[in-house]
C-alpha cells in the first residue's frame, strides 16, 4: 500500500507485517523499497523460526499453515 506524504515522497507500508514500513521519493522508488522491505522481513521470520504471515490473514511455517 502506498500513501503520499504531505511533505513529499511515499510511505508504503505492508499491512500483513505489522511494523513493514518503509519510504521513498517516488511512486518506483517506494515499491522498490517496499519489496527490500519485504524481503528483509520475511527472511527474519525465517531466520528466527517464526511464522509468515499470508494474504488471508493466516500464517505459514515449514510450508503448512495455521491460524495466527
Amino acid at each position: 500500500m502506498l500513501r503520499p506524504e504531505p511533505e513529499g515522497g511515499y510511505t508504503a507500508l505492508v499491512p500483513a507485517l505489522p511494523g513493514c514500513v518503509t519510504h521513498g521519493r517516488t511512486i518506483e522508488e517506494a515499491q522498490a523499497m517496499a519489496k527490500d522491505a519485504l524481503s528483509g522481513y520475511v527472511a527474519s521470520l525465517r531466520k528466527h523460526g517464526d511464522p509468515i504471515p499470508t494474504a488471508e490473514g493466516r500464517f505459514s511455517k515449514g510450508g503448512k499453515r495455521c491460524r495466527p
